[in-house]
């Protein structure tokens, strides 16, 4: 079966209406998708579907940050396995080794190319599969 006939479910996590507004029109042609602007959205969102990725932004407001979610699902053994994609506009190199600690498993910078988001997303999915 093609990726066009099979979508993978994407939870994107991001507060930012633009950016959710953005993301949604790019990625929908290769992805189901979700998405959600907070932690307590996101902990709905994982109970209620199985996510084969989660594009997670970093900086979000409220009480938890997407370093903190994923540091929290990475101890859930229900959810360690999915894929997290950092998306942020920290580009400092501590910010990328504060994210690969906390368990993401690839970490873009703002603005990132539309092409590469999605070779990225295809690329942790199908890593995901082969493990």
């Amino acid at each position: 079966m093609s990726m066009e006939t099979q979508k993978r479910k994407l939870l994107v996590v991001e507060d930012d209406e633009d950016s959710q507004k953005f993301l949604a029109l790019y990625l929908k042609r290769s992805f189901d998708l979700e998405m959600c602007n907070s932690a307590d959205t996101f902990y709905e969102k994982l109970e209620n579907y199985e996510f084969d990725l989660i594009l997670m932004d970093v900086s979000l407001r409220g009480e938890k940050d997407g370093l903190q979610l994923t540091r929290e699902i990475k101890q859930i053994d229900k959810y360690k396995d999915i894929p997290i994609v950092a998306l942020t506009a920290h580009a400092y190199q501590r910010d990328r080794t504060e994210a690969y600690k906390a368990g993401v498993n690839y970490f873009l910078t703002k603005p990132v190319k539309n092409e590469f988001l999605l070779e990225t997303l295809l690329l942790a999915v199908e890593e995901k599969n082969k493990n």
